[in-house]
């Protein structure tokens, strides 16, 4: 479904991303991981089109992608959820996921036809009803991520780029999430995943990728991973290993 082939991103002298190979196939959750600075969101945003490669290609279904804008990019198919949502402060939590589904949609959508993906797509999340035309600015921490996921959802994406979801959400709703990522899995939507939490991203990850100043440093299992001494070294540390 995608393939990153030798990607680097610059930004002025720091090397951000450097020669990352990765694919990601039909079905899975692919988790990616490494220390703060290790290029992980700018992996991510290379992907979705937000930034584009100094070298190296992004292929999504055998077309190449790399130089495509974030707009076109999102109507070929790819989603991103962000680590730091801004919110449309005068805008509800229903005409937030609307604007998914109308303009990041590859489909002309009406606006009747988007009111009602809206309350479906915020009804799959979890998203209590009651509050579908709250203003943003009045919800919590976790009813923001789950409108912002819906938004991501409502563009009808194939592959899903999630970073760092869970921040910020107590065990209680970090589990939740985990819920609906299995559940977005079960509707034929690969994700990427980034997670800090390694209990979480062990669990919801068919295979992961690990970042480390930029650079490819491990690729496996959950279970290759935590092993793997490098990994262990420089990320998780001696007390994590397994």
């Amino acid at each position: 479904m995608l393939e990153i082939k030798g990607v680097e991103k610059r930004f002025g002298g720091l090397v951000a991303v450097s020669n990352i190979d990765m694919t990601i196939n039909n079905g899975e959750i692919v988790g990616l991981v490494g220390p703060n600075g290790a290029g992980k969101t700018t992996l991510l945003n290379v992907i979705a089109g937000i930034y584009r490669p100094d070298k190296g290609r992004v292929i999504f279904q055998g077309n190449d992608i790399t130089n495509m804008r974030l707009n076109k990019t999102c109507k070929t198919g790819i989603a991103k959820t962000f680590q730091h949502p801004h919110v449309f402060s005068e805008l509800s939590a229903s005409e937030c996921v609307m604007i998914g589904a109308i303009f990041g949609n590859q489909h002309t959508v009406s606006k009747k036809e988007a009111e009602i993906a809206a309350a479906e797509h915020l009804k799959f999340v979890g998203f209590p009803q009651e509050k579908f035309e709250y203003p943003l600015t009045s919800l919590n921490t976790m009813e923001i991520k789950r409108t912002q996921l819906a938004r991501a959802l409502a563009s009808n994406p194939q592959l899903l780029l999630l970073d760092e979801l869970m921040t910020g959400l107590n065990p209680s709703e970090s589990s939740e999430a985990v819920k609906i990522i299995k559940k977005i899995q079960d509707n034929n939507i690969n994700i990427i995943i980034i997670e800090h939490l390694m209990r979480i991203i062990t669990k919801v990850s068919d295979r992961i990728v690990v970042l480390d100043h930029g650079e490819k440093i491990a690729e496996g299992t959950p279970d290759e991973v935590v092993n793997d001494p490098q990994v262990i070294d420089s990320y998780l540390g001696t007390n994590y290993a397994r």
